[in-house]
Order: structure tokens, then sequence, then C-alpha cells
């Protein structure tokens, strides 16, 4: 009998157990579930709780209801320490669990620290918890009751940056609906080196496309940005060239401002010898695998990936849920084969699918593979991918609760893209 253990519980996570018990016999193989949160959080729909166009239970689910029911061990607590050489997690510091196999999928750490007096315990809002969304949407209600400026984007070594484009429509269009749009100027501030490249290099004509909608919508932007601090009311913006020279500082006033953090590797998954890079992202093989650790995996966020290229401002590299998805999939049939004495042979697919809500419009891309260049590349926008994206909302809210294995990014969001084939 092995024990497969799964650390995070977020959209690989939670995806990654229902796809391992489906593979693996309940009467030979025990499979635990680890979160330090007691719910299930579907992330990407942040942005419209932090405008108050989502409450928590639409987005949240409980995660012991959900698993238990399919024969998944779930515990409610935080893993303190990974003890690699001996198979081990201390949980809490204080309850040790053994395991044979462990799957990483711990997401990030938000490294506001990074930066002077940013994040919620600062001066700035975030989307990237629950927590930090409903929080923010108390700041837009104080805005909408005192109008003011705004700025919105990505802090410096940020990899995450589609939140932040759509923050900043939905944002912009809820301000519409409340009638106080002309009363607050709105700047979009990100260490990306142009509009549109989203640490991907651009997908398409994204640059020029999301460069027209910003201007459409009048929000201004500075890219190349590296954030120096931020004080109460206002953000020290340094904006630099090609040649990584400071060619102008920005002191920006805001009433409500938004960035996505940097991200690192949370503590017990970064102390562990050898594992992962000096920012605490774990190195994974071909096949999602410790160089090594032979019998530790990871997927999503917490993976290290080398970022595209040298740019003005350091930045990284997103990992998008059809990759994360693709990455527990190849994780569960490799598990598999190991436990039946073959070896690893499935790889992940690492392209991107993405639906980008922007208010009462969006954008929607696939790019593969992820990094350029690419076999295909297909960018669209229009109000359809508004209606897209909530439907693709409620189908993996739907996956999550009944603990489905289908492979939703790749088929359902295709099929509300209109696409039938990946090649």
């Amino acid at each position: 009998m092995s024990h497969i253990v799964v650390i995070g519980a977020g959209t690989g996570g939670m995806s990654g157990v229902y796809e391992l018990r489906d593979a693996l016999s309940k009467s030979e193989h025990q499979i635990t579930l680890i979160n330090e949160r007691e719910d299930f959080q579907f992330v990407p729909s942040n942005p419209w709780l932090g405008v108050g166009w989502r409450k928590r239970e639409q987005i949240s689910l409980p995660i012991k209801e959900c698993v238990n029911k399919k024969g998944i061990e779930f515990i409610a607590g935080r893993v303190t320490e990974i003890i690699a050489h001996k198979n081990q997690l201390k949980i809490d510091d204080s309850q040790i669990l053994d395991y044979d196999y462990l799957v990483i999928a711990t997401g990030p750490e938000l490294a506001f620290d990074q930066i002077e007096g940013a994040g919620p315990d600062g001066f700035t809002q975030s989307v990237c918890s629950l927590d930090h969304a409903e929080a923010s949407f108390e700041n837009v209600k104080a805005l909408i009751e005192n109008p003011g400026a705004v700025v919105v984007g990505a802090f410096q070594g940020a990899s995450c940056f589609g939140p932040a484009y759509e923050y900043a429509f939905i944002l912009e269009k809820a301000l519409r609906d409340a009638k106080v749009r002309d009363r607050v100027p709105m700047t979009f501030v990100t260490c990306e080196p142009y509009i549109g490249h989203l640490g991907l290099g651009g997908v398409g004509d994204s640059k020029g496309l999301l460069e027209s909608d910003l201007r459409g919508h009048h929000i201004h932007w500075i890219c190349n940005a590296k954030v120096s601090r931020v004080e109460a009311g206002k953000m020290y913006v340094e904006e630099y060239n090609d040649r990584k020279e400071v060619i102008k500082n920005h002191e920006l006033s805001f009433n409500h401002a938004m960035m996505i953090p940097p991200f690192r590797g949370v503590s017990a998954v970064a102390n562990v010898e050898g594992l992962c890079n000096p920012k605490g992202f774990v190195f994974v093989d071909e096949y999602q695998r410790s160089p090594r650790y032979e019998n530790i995996y990871a997927a999503g966020v917490c993976i290290a990936i080398k970022p595209l290229e040298d740019t003005p401002v350091p930045l990284g590299v997103p990992k998008t849920g059809y990759m994360i998805e693709s990455m527990m999939t190849a994780i569960t049939r490799n598990i598999s084969d190991v436990i039946a004495g073959k070896a690893p042979s499935y790889k992940a697919s690492w392209s991107a699918i993405c639906l980008a809500d922007m208010g009462d419009t969006g954008a929607a891309f696939v790019a593969i593979p992820q990094i350029p260049p690419r076999n295909v590349t297909w960018f669209k926008k229009g109000k359809w991918v508004h209606f897209a994206k909530v439907a693709f909302e409620k189908y993996f809210m739907m996956k999550m609760k009944n603990g489905t294995t289908e492979p939703v990014y790749e088929k359902y969001m295709l099929k509300l893209m209109g696409i039938t084939k990946l090649k």
C-alpha cells in the first residue's frame, strides 16, 4: 500500500487528488490532502470579488465535505517542515505524517515585504486571496464615496499579470456603474517591458489590443516600472529604459491601489535542502519530479521556471490553469506507473489557455507552447469572453464540488472559445 500526500488545495491540488483517487485503488492506496484553510477558493474569480461582483460563498467550497466522499483524507493544517530524508511531514509544528509519495501544490507565498509599504498590511490592496479581495472591496466602496486617483498593476518581480489587467478593467466598469468614473484618474503600473507582455513575450497582438483598450478606457500606463516605496496615498515609481537606466521618477497619488506582488516559495518547501531555487520554487524534471528526491513531485505556481528573457525590470513567468491541470495529470500518471514498477514517462503540456474578463468585454488567448516561438498563437476579444468566463467559473466549481476528473481547461474552456483542436 502506498500513501500519497498532496500539499495545497488550490486549482492544482484539488484537481490532482481527484485524478489520483480515480487512478489508484481505494483498497490499496491512501490519499491525503493537506491545506492550511478549510475551504477551496477559486482564485480566478477574485477580481470580481474585489469590486463586489461576487460573494465568498459563491467561489469557495468546504474541502473536507468534497473530498471525503471520494475516499480522500483531509487535514486542515499548515505544513511547517518537510523531512524529505525520512519521507515525513510536520504539521502545525507537532503532528508527524509519513508519506510514500509527496505532491507539492502549495502555490506561492506573497512577498509584499520586498516593497516598502506594499500589501494589505501596508497601503495597497490585493486580489491574491479571498480575504484580500474582500478587503479590497471595502476600499473600493470608500473610493466610490470619496472618488480620487487609482493605481492598478504589478510590482517588480511579479509573474501573474492577467489578474492585474482584469482588475483594472473590472474596476473601471464598476466605477462607471457607480457614476463616478469621471472623477477617478486611473494609471496602470507594471514591471512588464510593454503592455500585453504578460510574462510570456506577448501573445499574438496582445500589445496592440490591450494598449488600445487601456486608451479606450482612459487608463494611463507606465511600463518597465519599479516601485521604490508606497506611503499612505502615494506610490513612488521608477521608470526604466531598455538599458536599465532610470528615465523618470513618478509620484502617483491614489485613493485606491491594487498591485500584484512578487511570489516566492512557502518556507516549509523552500527550506528543504536541494529541492528549490533561491526563491523557494521547486526544481522539477520533465516528469514533474524533483531531480533530488525521486518520490517528490510538484505542480503549479510553486515550481521553478526560468524567466523568458532579461528585462529592464525583473519579472517572472506565469503558470496558468491549463498548465497546472496538465501538470497534475502527468503527476498522476507517473506516480501510477512508478507504483506499478514502470519508469515515469508522461510530460505536461506547458501551454497557456486563458479567459480574461474585462468588465463588460474580455480577452481570450491560446499559446502553444507558452514560451515563444510557438506552434499556435490565438488571441481574441469580445463580450463573449465575459460570459464564457462566467460559464467556466460555474463549471469549475461544479467539478470541485462533485470530484469530476474531466480536464476542464483543455475541453470545456476550448469549447467556450469555439476551438475544437489544439494542434
